[in-house]
């Protein structure tokens, strides 16, 4: 039933594309995944994935991937999960604009690059899935996480924005909004701050240390971290159903903050976040 709906993902690297690659490829599903680093892509090959480079930073290598997988697939695609993505961390007055713009060419402009390359293609056949993965923080905004917040809540409203405007051509318009997952996120926002970050000249500089330290851990000690295989399962469902939702949450973090935004006045809210 599934051999034949070709899916691309970005972002198999780790963590949560990589679990969905191989879970969807182990059910039959005709699974394209995308890496950022040719060694990442070489094993995934071992993994016996078709899998081939794409930069969210590189709009060649964006329309290289997507012009290969279409090759392979004689013109159709059934989903795209757009998943590759990092975390910038930081105060906000501590960042450059450069490092922002990386964030939103990761985050927000490649995904967009990627998704109208899509379109074209779903619009032909008649129908389509395009799944996004958020996060928590695409719904409330944390400190020292500015970067990712903003490019997470551009995600949200770009997402609800394209569902209104395919509404009738039988593409499907997916967000997905996990909360902790086990991945090698922490370890990249890591090495972003840093890149970016002069921590012994900022005024966040004893709260950077706290922030460090919590990001060098193997573990990040949440105890609502949830394995990849936790998205997966929404992927799928996203993918199977035959109506499938218009948001699925992921963690219970992620449960309790749409619930408290809701309900609770800001100035409640912020009292809340800014312990996080």
């Amino acid at each position: 039933m599934t051999k034949n709906l070709s899916v691309l993902i970005t972002g198999c690297s780790t963590g949560i594309g990589f679990d969905t690659a191989i879970t969807l490829s182990d059910m039959g599903y005709n699974v394209f995944a995308t890496a950022r680093k040719q060694s990442d892509v070489d094993k995934l090959k071992t993994l016996d994935l078709q899998a081939y480079q794409l930069d969210l930073m590189d709009e060649t290598s964006i329309e290289q991937a997507f012009n290969w997988v279409i090759e392979q697939t004689g013109g159709e695609l059934y989903a795209l999960f757009n998943n590759g993505a990092y975390g910038q961390a930081g105060a906000l007055e501590d960042l450059p604009s450069q490092a922002l713009k990386e964030q939103f060419q990761t985050n927000v402009f490649g995904w967009h690059f990627l998704t109208t390359l899509v379109i074209p293609i779903m619009r032909k056949q008649g129908f389509g899935r395009i799944i996004q993965n958020s996060s928590v923080l695409g719904l409330v905004a944390m400190p020292y996480r500015g970067a990712y917040n903003a490019s997470k809540f551009a995600i949200e409203g770009y997402t609800d924005t394209l569902r209104l405007e395919l509404t009738g051509s039988g593409i499907q318009v997916i967000l997905i909004e996990p909360g902790p997952i086990e991945t090698q996120f922490r370890a990249n926002a890591l090495a972003k701050t840093r890149e970016f970050i002069d921590v012994e000249n900022s005024a966040h500089k004893e709260n950077y240390k706290i922030q460090i330290d919590r990001l060098s851990k193997e573990e990040g000690g949440n105890k609502f971290t949830l394995p990849a295989s936790a998205v997966t399962e929404k992927v799928i469902h996203a993918l199977s159903s035959k109506k499938a939702k218009t948001r699925y949450y992921v963690t219970k973090p992620t449960y309790i903050m749409a619930f408290l935004k809701r309900i609770l006045p800001f100035t409640w809210l912020d009292k809340i976040l800014i312990k996080g």
